[in-house]
């Protein structure tokens, strides 16, 4: 190929794959993993009182990695770290007494439209002060009212040998499912995926 040609055949390459490069869409952005989360609240029907108003709020929020227990072994904590607050308060009708408590999130795990979390109150009026509670919720869908669980009442009793019964420790993330309905307001849970394990330093 003469020299002429050679340069011209070289130019229309370089201008070929200009054009390419121009007509080619920037690489996109990494997007941010979701966040898993929990926030709302509402009055729910216990057929066992159904007298009573009971009421919840959520506002949980996912923190992997965050909450380091050293002396288990698991100096880098959890993928279900979480924080954030629940409300509980229980009017009983036939007494006109209520027992409120007030409880910090401690971990949080979502799956579909389903979350399980765990919170250790700091705050009562019943001696709940330093226990872990369970609580389920389940973000309705298709017209479905929302749902609630929690871990006592019907739930989290052990049967010792001898028959009798006693209520458990509440492990992290440990709630029964959502057996009860919200019959006033409603729940959001935005679900997302463990978090991957940090890479080490």
């Amino acid at each position: 190929m003469k020299p002429r040609t050679r340069a011209l055949a070289l130019a229309g390459t370089a201008a070929l794959l200009a054009a390419v490069a121009l007509a080619s869409p920037a690489p996109a952005a990494p997007v941010a993993p979701k966040t898993a989360s929990v926030h709302g609240g509402g009055a729910i029907f216990y057929p066992y009182t159904p007298k009573d108003d009971i009421r919840f709020t959520v506002d949980a929020e996912s923190v992997p990695w965050t909450k380091p227990y050293p002396v288990q072994g698991l100096e880098k904590g959890l993928p279900t770290d979480a924080r954030g607050r629940v409300t509980i308060s229980h009017h009983y009708k036939d007494t006109g007494f209520t027992g409120t408590a007030e409880a910090e999130i401690d971990c949080l795990v979502t799956g579909g439209r389903t979350a399980t979390l765990t919170a250790v109150v700091k705050t009562s009026n019943v001696g709940w002060e330093g226990k872990r509670i369970g609580i389920s919720v389940q973000d309705g869908e298709r017209g479905a009212p929302d749902r609630v669980g929690f871990s006592w009442g019907i739930a989290n009793v052990d049967v010792n040998a001898d028959g009798s019964v006693s209520e458990p420790r509440v492990g992290t993330c440990m709630a029964p499912a959502p057996f009860t309905e919200v019959v006033k307001g409603g729940f959001k849970v935005t679900p997302a995926p463990l978090a991957p394990e940090p890479a080490k330093p």
